[in-house]
């Protein structure tokens, strides 16, 4: 009896595994700070980095940017728009200046130079309303988090350059409303100001809903009031987040094992249920993967801040003392005895083609990338998503970033592969130790299309395995 309780819970497991497999969920997430005419915000790119590791691990396509120009920003959300038409749930999170014009809200580039209200309405800033309608419309699920209700900073050159008529130029943001299947949440209520939080750490409405929205069982309506506790708590009664919903279902961002919920409320239409057992592990390696290689003590002190007694925690500490010692002895380090011309020389297809690779060479470049922390997968064909690692691996080492390869360039990546394969490896061999030696986990929700799912072959094989064993009786 046992044995048939076991296998039917199983069971349950794969149809679980195979229905998240169908589900949309798209998230569009930008955190700038480094603006050009106002004050700098040092924590948005953080929180952005942060949010995107987090929603990744409960498969969501992530569309992320940092420190974005209006047109920067403008190509993300047509990117974004077009890949949430018909999702399951969207999900729009934006960290950095927002402003309040005429009762309207607007989120600012990092160039944006705005002198007058007419500066706003022509197109320096992007607008909320216009852009939610736009972008995530036709969504099931909508859930919108801007953590940008800081001081106006263009406030004062508005109201002066305004004489001739009144203009109503607010502190913070001004209430919206949300529409059927939406959640908007502030990081504080109309009108108020939030807090950035400390330097190089996450503002004080991100990392709770980072410690929230994601927890295994967990609806999002439950998970917001957390949110409000804790940033409440946290700022000493100074800040409280505010929302307006009109969702129409309960939603889950990470489902809780089947038998545990058999009696809650019925699910919204399209939420995926997300392996659980590894929740956290999976953010923490999300995380450390974002700023394993970034050459910001900041960014690697946030990580510390997030995972004090982290699995990464010495290599975080190691890469710190590196930069330390010098900002430039990594890239120094890599680049010992490269050509001059490789950080010259563009890269085609063209140039690509005159190499040769074959695709045993094409499976010895991937499994290079990935050594060194840019994770693609290894099929000896250079896909979309191999380009796009290309691109990162030539963007961190200084060369011209096309997402194709020249004769220096993969040179260059033969030689640098021996001197970095160990370190590289440190970070992604204890994730696998630590999956080997907990075989009743269920593996992690896959976070990218293709390559089979990992977690429906994991409850495939044992079924199998007892069904085998009972026949065999």
């Amino acid at each position: 009896m046992r044995t048939l309780t076991l296998l039917a819970s199983l069971m349950c497991m794969v149809l679980s595994v195979s229905a998240a497999k169908a589900d949309r969920r798209v998230a569009f997430v930008v955190g700038n700070g480094t603006y050009k005419n106002v004050a700098q915000l040092p924590n948005p790119p953080i929180d952005a980095k942060a949010m995107a590791a987090t929603l990744r691990n409960v498969g969501f396509e992530v569309i992320e940017g940092s420190n974005l120009s209006r047109d920067q920003m403008t190509e993300k959300l047509l990117d974004f728009g077009r890949k949430a038409q018909g999702s399951d749930v969207a999900v729009f999170y934006y960290a950095g200046h927002g402003i309040a014009v005429g009762g309207s809200n607007y989120l600012l580039p990092v160039d944006a130079d705005i002198k007058s209200e007419m500066d706003v309405k022509l197109g320096a800033a992007i607008n909320i309303d216009l852009t939610l309608e736009q972008t995530m419309g036709d969504a099931k699920v909508k859930l919108v988090f801007l953590d940008a209700c800081r001081d106006n900073p263009f406030a004062a050159k508005i109201k002066s350059n305004s004489a001739t008529r009144s203009v109503n130029v607010q502190s913070g943001l001004a209430e919206m409303k949300s529409g059927e299947g939406t959640l908007i949440a502030f990081a504080t209520g109309p009108g108020q100001t939030a807090l950035d939080g400390q330097e190089g750490n996450n503002s004080p409405f991100t990392r709770a809903l980072i410690d929230n929205i994601t927890k295994p069982g967990i609806e999002i309506q439950q998970a917001m009031t957390s949110v409000r506790a804790q940033v409440n708590e946290e700022t000493h009664k100074g800040q409280l987040p505010w929302g307006h919903t009109n969702l129409i279902g309960a939603v889950y961002l990470n489902q809780a094992p089947a038998t545990q919920v058999a009696n809650a409320a019925p699910m919204a239409v399209g939420i995926a249920p997300a392996a659980t057992g590894v929740n956290s592990d999976g953010v923490e390696l999300e995380y450390w993967r974002s700023v394993k290689e970034s050459n910001k003590p900041e960014e690697l002190n946030a990580y510390l801040s997030a995972y004090p007694n982290g699995q990464f925690k010495a290599l975080a500490l190691a890469r710190i003392a590196a930069i330390k010692s010098g900002p430039s002895t990594t890239t120094r380090n890599l680049n010992a005895g490269v050509d001059p011309a490789t950080f010259t020389d563009d890269a085609s297809q063209l140039t690509e083609d005159q190499i040769g690779l074959d695709k045993g060479q094409r499976r010895d470049v991937q499994r290079r990338l990935t050594g060194l922390g840019f994770d693609t997968k290894v099929t000896g064909a250079f896909s979309e998503d191999t380009r796009t690692v290309l691109k990162r691996w030539q963007a961190a080492r200084g060369y011209p970033s096309s997402g194709y390869l020249n004769k220096l360039q993969h040179k260059a990546l033969l030689s640098e592969i021996v001197a970095t394969t160990p370190t590289a490896s440190d970070d992604s061999a204890k994730p696998a130790r630590r999956a080997s030696s907990a075989p009743s986990q269920s593996a992690p929700a896959q976070h990218r299309s293709g390559g089979g799912d990992p977690g429906a072959a994991f409850v495939g094989g044992v079924v199998g395995g007892m069904m085998g064993g009972m026949f065999r009786r």
